[in-house]
């Protein structure tokens, strides 16, 4: 099936109130343009100079869609971040928050909607922050969250995860539950500057999983643009997915 069957297709069979962040690294300007004709709304890439290339190379088609860094942010790559990503959904410290809230600044960015990312596994290869290295975890995003309310150019929206990779969709759900409880309890805390609207958890092999398990924003490739078997990092390593 092409791309824009593929899209149309999801869209058709998931809750209208969940979002579709489209997850496009290494896929061509040309794939990312049908998706966008087929009504995709949301772009998200994992590094910062791959996606300026294809905002550029996308010219007038890019500001039609929101854009969303869903890979790690190195904090010297803040600046160029803040040129093309509407949203950064990859925040896993306060000290990242803080270099990201500095910059905003210096660009003249009123406000830049951020998540918090958590690595609710724990994995070692995985980005974002391990409940194993911040126990008891409720209480230390409680603080995290309530410190990130007090910086003047972000506005917490969200949290992110993607949960283990199991042959078994099924196995994550234990996992989508938890940071669901972490979401409404940070939520629940009615705190300034702070607007938990988006819980975005579930990728091509587990979305439908973490859309019963409460996410309203799902983070797919393969299942829209087809399968790859590596992709080349933007510094120099290869990642299988």
């Amino acid at each position: 099936m092409s791309i824009s069957t593929n899209y149309i297709k999801i869209r058709e069979q998931i809750p209208s109130d969940v979002t579709i962040v489209l997850s496009v690294k290494t896929r061509t300007v040309e794939q990312i343009e049908e998706a966008i004709g087929a009504g995709a709304t949301d772009i998200g890439h994992n590094y910062v100079q791959e996606a300026g290339r294809m905002y550029n190379a996308l010219n007038n088609k890019a500001a039609k869609v929101k854009w969303h860094m869903i890979g790690h942010l190195q904090t010297n790559k803040i600046n160029k971040a803040l040129r093309i990503f509407d949203v950064v959904q990859t925040v896993d410290s306060l000290e990242k928050a803080a270099a990201i809230d500095k910059r905003a600044e210096r660009a003249g960015k009123e406000i830049i909607p951020v998540y918090i990312e958590i690595n609710i596994g724990s994995e070692f290869s995985k980005a974002g922050i391990k409940p194993d290295e911040h126990e008891p975890f409720d209480e230390y995003m409680e603080k995290l969250a309530k410190d990130i309310s007090a910086l003047s150019h972000l506005r917490l929206a969200g949290l992110m995860t993607m949960g283990p990779r199991f042959g078994n969709p099924e196995d994550v759900r234990s996992y989508f539950r938890r940071t669901r409880r972490i979401f409404e309890r940070i939520k629940g805390l009615d705190l300034p500057n702070v607007n938990m609207k988006y819980l975005s958890m579930g990728m091509t092999n587990s979305y439908r999983i973490a859309i019963e398990e409460g996410s309203n924003m799902i983070r797919i490739g393969s299942a829209i643009f087809g399968k790859r078997e590596c992709d080349v990092e933007e510094n120099g390593g290869t990642a299988i997915f």
